[in-house]
């Protein structure tokens, strides 16, 4: 028979509540009576029934995480990061895709919030990023984390997990210009994201810090896919004055420039370095490999939930984390020839 919640305490010596105290985490258990109870379920293999609990108890024991990303990588980082901070402290996990473009979006959230009786969501770009959103959530008293790009809290973020992605399109802008590349193209995501702004942001920065001129005839506005990184190549390598090095806003628009430059029979990377941002799968599946932007997807989304689930249960007083990108250099760039 499936060993049961009484089992454990009398096994533990407990009570029913204690038992519940302490598979939920909760603070004020002392550690001889986490130690006890732990042991009991260790010696009798009991599995929580999750579900069974959350609908059991006035207090929600599932996190919600909500996105619309066309990069299969990033959702899938986060959905690891989520659900391993979530299987620590005794949460699941409910995975919602929407449209962030749609008139009916904060409808939908808030009622899917009502339904699935949230303990709180995960937000990431561009929701996480749109007012409208955020304003509704907040009227219903919707527990929230967002994940955003940006440099530093400005006033009063709420609960927030800053990507310094500035910063990092500086770094890799800096390392081509190091390089001696003085002629560089940018290819854009999407302008709905505030990561592809910072990005662009960093990027004029680098070329402003070493005094050079940016041409804005080299800036162009794409998606964040493969196909939009062939397209905005494409018309790059066509020009009659080209640039010798192309900052992609992340690898799969790095891997669509390369795919292109290829086609084009340059050689890459003497005759067009390329560089991307994320570290994704993409940026050491294509060759040569990809020079980009390390950034931590798996632990952001960790720290984002984590930060959520104890702010909910009062366990911190934290807001927010900011996480800086970082460049990794690889085989895609090279001094211009």
């Amino acid at each position: 028979m499936k060993v049961t919640i009484n089992d454990v305490a009398k096994y533990a010596g407990v009570s029913i509540k204690t038992v519940s105290r302490v598979t939920n985490k909760e603070p004020s258990v002392k550690q001889a009576t986490i130690d006890k109870v732990n042991q009991a379920i260790t010696a009798l293999n009991y599995q929580p029934n999750l579900a069974a609990r959350n609908l059991a108890s006035t207090s929600s024991y599932v996190i919600g995480f909500i996105y619309d990303n066309p990069n299969a990588y990033y959702v899938i980082d986060m959905q690891n990061g989520i659900l391993s901070a979530c299987k620590d402290r005794g949460f699941e996990l409910l995975i919602h895709p929407c449209n962030a473009k749609s008139e009916t979006i904060c409808d939908e959230l808030t009622t899917m919030v009502k339904h699935a009786r949230l303990a709180g969501l995960v937000l990431t770009p561009p929701m996480s990023e749109d007012p409208n959103i955020l304003a509704a959530l907040d009227q219903i008293g919707a527990n929230y984390v967002k994940i955003i790009a940006g440099e530093k809290i400005i006033n009063n973020n709420g609960l927030t997990v800053l990507v310094n992605d500035q910063r990092g399109a500086v770094e890799i802008t800096q390392h081509l210009i190091d390089l001696g590349h003085k002629h560089i193209a940018f290819l854009s995501g999407d302008l709905q994201h505030e990561s592809t702004k910072e990005r662009l942001l960093g990027f004029k920065k680098a070329l402003k810090n070493n005094f050079l001129t940016l041409n804005t005839d080299w800036v162009l506005e794409g998606e964040y896919s493969f196909e939009s990184g062939l397209a905005g190549a494409n018309k790059l390598i066509a020009m009659a004055k080209r640039p010798t090095a192309i900052v992609a806003c992340n690898d799969e628009i790095a891997a669509g420039a390369l795919f292109a430059a290829r086609l084009a029979g340059l050689d890459i990377p003497t005759e067009l370095s390329i560089v991307g941002f994320e570290d994704s799968p993409f940026s050491r599946q294509t060759w040569p490999k990809l020079t980009t932007v390390h950034q931590p997807n798996i632990e952001i989304a960790q720290i984002a939930t984590q930060l959520l689930i104890d702010k909910r249960k009062n366990q911190t007083t934290e807001t927010f984390r900011c996480f800086t990108p970082t460049p990794v250099i690889r085989n895609s760039t090279t001094s211009p020839t």
